[in-house]
């Protein structure tokens, strides 16, 4: 049965008898987002099971409040949660290329790295100041001492064998030789070429016996001496060590006894302290410029630390010593290295190095324990970034690496640093779109995001909605500056708001959209220098709104008005009705009036869709094409065959046709053009058509 409207039934005014206020002012803010009951059932769901791979997928059209309520959303349910630890990255002492990773409470990470700081400058002043010391030079002469004594006893003692085999000892740079002596002076000197050749055979033969003799005590000698040297070496350097941790053990134990809960320090500083003992040489080295009477001050200000001691630093990874509550890490730019992080290089003598100091934390990293809220959209477009994503979620770690590394010709030697465990619950934030390509060609996807936030666009459009609306009104006007609505203004939102949903009985949640005429019809009470916005300031904001986005309408209108566009509007035409086309322009949609022509004739053709013969209609219109002709069939050609050629056709179409909301038109057009029955020009026609019960909407 048909029903004739009238224009003021298709659409709902507000009634703004609802409303006990004079001005949004008075209005307290809604607890929650509006409109998104099941959207937010679903994200309470999800922010409280703490299970692997129950991370969340926040899915809607954009403007309907998915980021804003999950900030907020989030950042509530981290306020419930500890603050997780520090990560710290140590020097490896054992193996430079894999830096350690410690967890330390919130807040001691940045403490241990201050107090290795303090420890080094100390131990770096204190073994100066023992090394300086009267009582060790003194022990170390005493060692010098007793090696030259025994070595002047060594040396003595060949010096007497060589005199009484008629030998004198010289000291050269191949080392010691024994030159035979001439005793035709008084006292004797070293034998000359002359005096050698001189002597006979046995004579020659007897001295270099002797030679031999003494070349041999000579070897036997020099293995003392250097016997005795290593000797003394050990015992200098015994010396040194023992002095050394005379003054660096009570040092190490005041730090140990502050970190004596934690395993892995207490491993760490042992390994420190015996690095310390081993590289004792380049510490006693180093030389540290300080005016006189300040050589042993700890902290005086003086050069930085040399290259050698920035292995005792500590690199503050993540430090959440300012942190309250579980972290909550909105990454606006999620790159790779933007989330897992990189170890970075420095540039030195045209080559680029690296060390533990220069690894650098991600978003991930700085969630751990809390919340990692990513757009899927802003993530997609990032090359190897969702890959490691769901790498890091499968596995619980991540580790700080730079990609490209397996792509080179010749792999470089890099840092590679103890993974760090993960626990951080992914929020992503994209389109339906998204969502289903994710859960059609990724596996992985559904094993790791298990909750889904469904956004909707739309709300009932009921009393307690409206009152809701007007609060979330309120609290934009408090939130952003705006001046406050009256209730008359308020109730124009609520109208427009239907509007956006294209049905009278609901409310948008496109909540962007309102927003925008919130700002507009502000500004344009402020330009009119009213304290409040009202009705006309919001009829005023949506009015600009349109006129900024249909110029394209107007000039069609325009078209039809000149005649260049035939559309009739009055009297009555056999196979020729007025279809209502619904034209996007992506900012703006309107509505046109587009003429459908039929044409019918004897023959077994059937319905010709002529849109479709010249390749300019799409899936969706040819389908409603082919149900329309099924219909026909259905209905007149039950007992006889359908003898009909018919053609059908949008007049002055050049962009296409797509939808089925044209089926009805064509079916008033057809079954004029075969019945000869006139149609009224004064209508447009809109609605799409089944195949048995004939028209649906």
């Amino acid at each position: 049965m048909l029903t004739k409207l009238k224009h003021d039934q298709l659409r709902e005014k507000c009634d703004k008898s609802i409303f006990t206020f004079q001005t949004t002012k008075e209005l307290v803010p809604p607890t929650d987002i509006i409109g998104q009951e099941r959207a937010v059932r679903s994200m309470e769901f999800g922010l409280k099971i703490d299970l692997k791979g129950y991370n969340i997928f926040m899915t809607g059209l954009t403007g309907t409040g998915k980021t804003s309520y999950a900030r907020a959303a989030v950042t509530k349910a981290a306020e419930s949660k500890p603050v997780p630890n520090d990560i710290v990255y140590v020097y490896n002492f054992a193996k430079p290329e894999k830096p350690i990773a410690i967890s330390l409470p919130a807040g001691k990470g940045s403490e241990f790295a201050k107090d290795m700081e303090k420890l080094i400058e100390d131990i770096r002043s204190e073994i100066a100041r023992a090394f300086a010391d009267e009582s060790f030079e003194k022990q170390r002469q005493e060692i010098i001492e007793r090696y030259q004594q025994k070595s002047m006893e060594i040396l003595s003692k060949l010096d007497e064998i060589a005199k009484a085999e008629g030998f004198l000892l010289q000291k050269t740079v191949q080392g010691i030789i024994a030159i035979p002596l001439s005793f035709r002076e008084i006292p004797p000197k070293p034998m000359s070429q002359e005096e050698y050749e001189a002597l006979t055979p046995e004579q020659k033969k007897i001295l270099e016996e002797k030679g031999r003799k003494i070349q041999n005590e000579i070897d036997e000698a020099m293995r003392k001496m250097r016997s005795l040297d290593k000797a003394v070496r050990e015992e200098m350097v015994k010396l040194e060590e023992d002095t050394a941790l005379a003054v660096i053990s009570p040092l190490f134990e005041d730090v140990m006894k502050d970190y004596s809960d934690y395993e892995k320090v207490l491993e760490y500083l042992k390994a420190a302290k015996d690095d310390i003992v081993e590289n004792l040489g380049i510490i006693k080295e180093e030389k540290k410029e300080r005016p006189e009477g300040m050589e042993f001050l700890p902290f005086y200000p003086g050069p930085a630390p040399s290259e050698f001691f920035q292995r005792y630093q500590v690199n503050v990874f993540v430090d959440n010593k300012s942190t309250t509550h579980a972290p909550v890490i909105f990454e606006t730019n999620p790159t790779y290295y933007n989330l897992f992080g990189k170890v970075e290089g420095k540039a030195r003598f045209g080559t680029v190095v690296t060390d533990f100091m220069l690894i650098k934390s991600g978003a991930i990293h700085r969630a751990n324990g809390g919340y990692l809220i990513i757009e899927a959209a802003d993530l997609f477009k990032e090359p190897y970034a969702w890959d490691a994503l769901k790498r890091t979620l499968t596995n619980g770690e991540s580790r700080p690496e730079n990609i490209g590394q397996e792509y080179l010709l010749f792999p470089t030697v890099t840092l590679r640093p103890e993974a760090i465990p993960i626990d951080v619950k992914v929020i992503l934030i994209g389109n339906p779109y998204i969502y289903s390509l994710l859960n059609v060609y990724d596996e992985d996807f559904k094993k790791l995001f298990k909750v889904k936030v469904d956004f909707d666009v739309e709300m009932d459009r009921n009393a307690q909605n409206i009152k809701k609306y007007a609060q979330l009104i309120s609290d934009i006007v408090k939130t952003r500056g705006l001046l406050d609505f009256n209730p008359d203004g308020v109730a124009e939102i609520i109208d427009y708001s239907s509007r956006l949903a294209e049905d009278k009985t609901k409310l948008s949640t496109r909540f962007n959209e309102i927003l925008d005429v919130l700002y507009e019809a502000s500004t344009w009470a402020q330009l009119a220098e009213k304290s409040i916005a009202d009705k006309e300031d919001v009829e005023k904001a949506v009015a600009e709104k349109v006129y900024r986005s249909n110029r394209i309408e107007e000039r069609l209108l325009s078209a039809i008005q000149r005649g260049e566009i035939l559309v009739d509007t009055e009297g009555t035409a056999i196979g020729q009705v007025n279809g209502l086309s619904v034209l996007d322009t992506i900012d703006y949609i309107f509505g046109q009036p587009s003429r459908i022509t039929a044409r019918a004739y004897l023959g077994n053709s059937g319905v010709v869709n002529i849109e479709r013969e010249v390749k300019m209609s799409g899936k969706i219109h040819d389908k409603a094409v082919m149900i329309l002709t099924g219909y026909l069939g259905e209905k007149y050609a039950k007992d006889i065959p359908l003898s009909i050629s018919a053609s059908l056709t949008f007049e002055q179409n050049y962009g296409g046709v797509e939808g089925d909301s044209a089926t009805c038109a064509e079916l008033i057009a057809l079954l004029s053009a075969i019945s000869s029955v006139p149609v009224r020009q004064d209508i447009a026609v809109t609605g799409s058509l089944t195949s048995t019960e004939g028209f649906s909407r």
